[in-house]
């Protein structure tokens, strides 16, 4: 047999013990470390940490939104996939509507995406909850689209992970331009991904109770 570590415990606290050996928190706040920390976990990359904004008092937000119970929406079924269920402090709901049967319909009404068309069908949940864009840069520039024309819709926070080549660099900036006030976290650049974006609210959700 190969020789390999296979205790998960071990594995996971090694992991870590790396993570924070390689990777320079110093000038994270607190809170910003933690999403830092697993960040880095989940993309193996320390250098990664350099990439992220963030408003002060995201996490508290979210952490604040989901003990009342709001729910966690994304684009991405990957990202909801990856959020720990048994942290979740109130049963809170994970949404992801791509899969809807009148998504396909109402991307090509509007001319775009079904990952920004998904956007429309969040309205009615969008208030007070947690946003977590894993994927598609459309997705967030129409919810940014959304909160200039309707800010009585505004979430409680914004986690901004859309990867890509095409608008998600463009997409982060408008998200941190936005004079929406939403409390958000990002990652600048090209980088991101569902992994991500489900490790940084995991986080939050490590987090005791606000």
């Amino acid at each position: 047999m190969m020789d390999y570590l296979r205790d998960p415990a071990e594995i996971y606290r090694r992991s870590f013990e790396i993570v924070r050996a390689e990777t320079d928190l110093a000038a994270l706040p607190d809170d910003i470390a933690r999403i830092a920390l697993r960040v880095v976990h989940a993309s193996g990359m320390p250098e990664i940490v350099s990439h992220l904004r963030w408003t002060d008092g995201v996490a508290s937000a979210a952490r604040r939104a989901l003990d009342g119970g709001a729910p966690i929406i994304s684009d991405s079924a990957m990202a909801t996939s990856g959020i720990q269920r048994a942290a979740l402090p109130a049963g809170n709901r994970l949404l992801c509507m791509l899969d809807m049967p009148n998504v396909a319909e109402l991307a090509l009404q509007h001319d775009t995406t079904r990952s920004a068309a998904q956007v429309e069908l969040w309205k009615p949940f969008l208030l007070g909850s947690v946003v977590v864009i894993g994927t598609a840069p459309t997705a967030l520039f129409r919810l940014l689209e959304i909160l200039d024309a309707e800010p009585e819709r505004c979430p409680a926070a914004i986690f901004g992970f859309p990867v890509g080549f095409v608008g998600a660099a463009e997409s982060k900036e408008a998200l941190a331009a936005g004079t929406h006030g939403v409390p958000y976290l990002a990652l600048s650049g090209r980088l991101g991904g569902s992994a991500m974006a489900a490790a940084a609210v995991n986080a939050v959700l490590d987090r005791p109770a606000a």
